[in-house]
């Protein structure tokens, strides 16, 4: 099998990319950040594991046919592709955005999705068979403060999701997804960790490792019957009803009118 993985030089992304290796995937790994992607194809060569550095940017159409292209000439068409690439940082209010922020979080976000999936799929049909997997938020049902772009496009990419898979089932192709929780991909730790943890009912933040059975399982032949669905993996968050005790976006910040 070999897998693309979008934003795979961090986080999520990276956790995709060594979990598949460790599995025997041929593991392309893309990032727009040269060096990371370079490392984390390093990290799976290190570990006996095969694995390309596929550089760039996935919201730009050219980009993602030159990383593909390079994909394909060295093993041929992915079989999977993981669509996790993503910007969370960039937090505005809505009274503070612009077009600008609105255009790269959605381009980045779920622009890139579509261009990797059209870019992916045509081969997919060819075979009469492939998997698409697609990387979601809480944000698409529900909402984040300061999240007004990032939430959109999540919201995008779930309905994505489900087009892609009605369109693309009869030719084999399945197009799933998984939705993460609190992940702790920025290294919280002491006090700041312990006081958001209160906020998941199993009583801790998720691991990008917790991330990848779920993924897995879609990829698999175990899922062969599933298409168009999202596992959300977030230790119980979505299906309580309470307040939040914490908020990254908190009302300090929202602006003076």
């Amino acid at each position: 099998m070999t897998a693309l993985i979008t934003g795979a030089g961090q986080g999520i992304g990276r956790a995709f990319a060594l979990r598949f290796a460790e599995e025997g995937a041929r593991v392309a790994v893309n990032d727009l950040k040269e060096e990371a992607a370079a490392a984390v194809a390093r990290e799976i060569g290190e570990a006996g594991g095969e694995a390309l550095a596929v550089h760039g940017d996935v919201s730009q159409a050219g980009d993602v046919d030159r990383m593909f292209g390079q994909v394909e000439r060295a093993w041929g068409p992915p079989q999977v592709l993981i669509n996790n690439a993503a910007i969370t940082s960039d937090q505005r209010h809505f009274l503070e955005a612009d077009e600008a922020w609105w255009d790269t979080l959605l381009g980045v976000n779920l622009k890139s999705v579509f261009l990797c999936s059209h870019r992916a799929a045509p081969a997919m049909v060819e075979r009469r068979s492939g998997v698409i997997l697609n990387v979601s938020s809480g944000g698409a049902t529900r909402a984040h403060r300061g999240f007004t772009a990032y939430d959109a496009a999540k919201g995008g990419v779930e309905a994505l999701t489900r087009a892609m898979a009605l369109d693309l089932a009869p030719y084999g192709v399945r197009v799933n997804g998984v939705t993460p929780g609190f992940i702790n991909t920025s290294g919280l730790g002491g006090e700041d960790l312990s006081t958001r943890e209160q906020v998941v009912p199993l009583g801790r933040y998720g691991t990008p490792g917790d991330m990848t059975g779920a993924a897995l399982f879609l990829a698999s032949p175990d899922a062969a019957y599933i298409t168009g669905q999202f596992i959300v993996v977030d230790g119980g968050v979505l299906v309580q009803q309470r307040s939040a005790n914490v908020d990254t976006f908190p009302l300090s910040r929202f602006p003076k009118r």
